[in-house]
This record gives C-alpha cells, structure tokens and sequence, in this order.
C-alpha cells in the first residue's frame, strides 16, 4: 500500500454556504464546496486553531475535489444588525445559501493525515458547519477513508448521495459534475481559476491564493442505500413525514 490515500466526505444540510469572494455587505456562495471552506471544517474537527499556519497547511497542501449530487436551490436572506457597543444599526446585508444541496467531497494526499483527520470527523474539537457557523451538517460528514487510489476514482464510484425525496422525484441523472484539482502530471486542459487555495486563517489576516478547477463528470454511480421512510447513511429525511400525507390525501 502507497502512503497516500483519499477521504471521502458527505456534505448535506438544510443550508450550505460557501463563499470565495465575498465582501461588506453582499456575502455570495459559490455553487459547490470550496476548498478553504472544506479545509476549515476539517481544521476546526482536528481542533486547529485560526492563527496556527504551521498545522494548517499540510491540510492546504491536500488535493481537493467535490461532486455535485443534489445541485439545492440558492436563496437569498437579509440580515440586521447593532454595533454592540453603540448599539447603532449596521448596514442591511444580503446573504446566499444553498438550500437542499448534497455534495461529496474527496481529499487525496498523506495517508497518515487523512486517518486522523477522519478520526477528527468521529470526535471534533470544534463542531464542523458548511461555510457558516448557523449552516450545521446533517451526519455523516465523513463518508470513508480509501487507501492506495485516486481521487478521480472515488468520486467516480462513491454510491450517489442525494436525499431520499430528491430521488423520488428527480429522474436518475446520466453523469454528476465533478469539481476538481488536476493531478500531477495531467495535461493542462480549459480550466477556471478561484481565489480559494487557503494560507491562513488568522481572523487579523487572512490570505488566500489562486488555484485551479477543471470541470469534469462521470456518470452517475448506484445510489447509497436508503432505509425505508430514511435517507442515504439512515439519516433522518424530514420530508417524509410529507411524502405520507401525500399518500393519504391519494
């Protein structure tokens, strides 16, 4: 066995957030996981603090990739606020969520480090959130930890994970977008470029670089087991309490 490996995440919630350009009152998301957001949750479960570089960037150092199983919906909130010292109104802002939306998300680098991070997942220091703290993830956010293979490979065969009721009611797609860093070597083909590569957290200056996106898909694997009434992992689906009063007004 290769001293690398590949940890596979599942990123659901009633809301995700992730933003890579944000600023003053306009707060966007992109429409899939960022790596600094990933890399933040997973710093946050080993119990990195903000200012530590040192330990965070054999994290950054990690290749990162994300597949897109259930796109959500983007909304917008308002949000309001008071200086708590003067007590005077702040600024109107609006704020971007992705509601409804399944992701899986793949790290690939030292296989020592992604076993402890995996464990961190189990038993966090600080509780994980999907971009923003009031974004909480429904369980399990870590899917399974993969020895000697590829992150093209697991995010190509990891069970399809959209919701219960998303695949009640969405027709089976042919192929799921895959979000992710090139690999050693691999040609340079069209690629976007995002201000998302992390440096440091450090709330009194924070710093990020550029890195690079290839678009890709793969077609759609089996979906992950859903218990009945349930969703993928046994989760609790709290929309089938709905999907029975449907059958009963039937």
């Amino acid at each position: 066995m290769s001293g690398t490996g590949v940890l596979a995440l599942r990123l659901a919630g009633p809301l995700q957030s992730w933003g890579a350009s944000s600023r003053f009152t306009r707060r966007t998301t992109e429409s899939a996981p960022t790596k600094s957001g990933v890399v933040g949750l997973l710093a946050a479960a080993a119990g990195i603090e903000r200012g530590d570089d040192m330990r965070l960037a054999p994290l950054a150092g990690l290749r990162f990739g994300v597949r897109v199983d259930q796109p959500g919906t983007r909304i917008r909130d308002f949000h309001t606020a008071h200086h708590g010292v003067t007590g005077a109104s702040m600024p109107l802002s609006e704020r971007f969520y992705l509601a409804d939306a399944v992701f899986v998300a793949a790290l690939e680098g030292d296989h020592t480090l992604l076993i402890t991070l995996h464990d961190a997942l189990r038993t966090p220091a600080y509780p994980p959130y999907l971009g923003r703290r009031s974004c909480p993830p429904t369980e399990p956010v870590g899917l399974a930890l993969h020895a000697d293979t590829r992150l093209e490979d697991v995010l190509a065969r990891v069970p399809w994970q959209a919701s219960a009721w998303y695949q009640r009611r969405h027709p089976t797609p042919c192929t799921l977008t895959v979000l992710r860093e090139r690999a050693p070597g691999e040609p340079v083909t069209a690629a976007d470029v995002l201000r998302d590569q992390p440096v440091s957290f450090d709330a009194a200056h924070r710093q990020h670089t550029l890195r690079t996106i290839t678009t890709t898909t793969v077609p759609t694997p089996t979906p992950a087991p859903v218990p009945a009434g349930g969703s993928p992992q046994g989760t609790h689906d709290p929309f089938a309490a709905l999907d029975v009063l449907e059958d009963d007004s039937a």
